[in-house]
């Protein structure tokens, strides 16, 4: 399988080629530049394995939540790629690839996810390890004020730009109950990759007209009365 992940959902910037098992990637602090290098790194990823891309199996993206603009550009490239490509599309969860780079870096078999949504608000969502070291939804992933996450049981990993923006009133409302916390704050595609050759294999992928953005919130900014 040869599947192709990008992911623009914050300042980063990566693209990644998923092919049998073995991932290539570029990666990038790129603040405002998605746009224009997105398309850059793709080929550059494809050139490193030899790969072209009439001969992808899927395309998955980070379909967020995270930056409405960068999550607006990973959709739209890779519905334009499938499009063009006629094959499906993987959109996977952006708090879900901070959670599988966590056990990536920390084998950390529970991961809480906090990525900052500005607002005085975290995007939301836990994370368990299955058996084959992929991880999944633990309740539901929502947008909330900082002092309304709340954790079952004990030993989470911390992981995401919400732990630093908000770390006081995260740590008063998970009290006793985290362990090691991840110094990467970034989402990267390599992990988006693997979670999609998951999915991909689970359910297989949709339509590009079908693949859609989910940005947790309706209200993306504060609206004068």
């Amino acid at each position: 399988m040869k599947l192709l992940a990008i992911e623009t959902s914050e300042i980063a910037c990566s693209a990644a080629l998923w092919m049998n098992g073995e991932v290539s990637e570029r990666f990038d602090l790129v603040p405002r530049r998605h746009s224009e290098l997105l398309l850059p790194m793709i080929d550059e990823v494809l050139a490193d394995t030899g790969v072209v891309k009439s001969q992808l199996d899927a395309i998955a993206f980070s379909r967020g939540p995270g930056s409405f603009t960068g999550v607006r550009i990973a959709t739209g490239v890779a519905q334009g790629l499938g499009f063009a490509l006629d094959c499906p599309l993987v959109p996977v969860s952006t708090l879900a690839g901070l959670a599988q780079g966590c056990y990536r870096r920390l084998q950390s078999a529970r991961v809480a996810v906090a990525l900052d949504a500005r607002m005085q608000e975290v995007y939301w969502g836990a994370y368990r390890s299955d058996d084959n070291g992929v991880m999944r939804l633990s309740g539901e992933e929502r947008c909330c004020a900082p002092a309304e996450v709340n954790l079952d049981e004990s030993d989470w990993s911390a992981c995401g730009s919400g732990w630093e923006a908000y770390s006081t009133d995260l740590k008063k409302a998970c009290d006793g109950q985290l362990g090691q916390y991840d110094e990467e704050p970034h989402c990267h595609a390599k992990d988006i990759a693997m979670l999609a050759a998951t999915l991909l294999r689970e359910d297989g992928g949709v339509p590009a007209e079908q693949a859609m953005p989910v940005y947790l919130r309706n209200q993306v900014a504060h609206v004068k009365a």
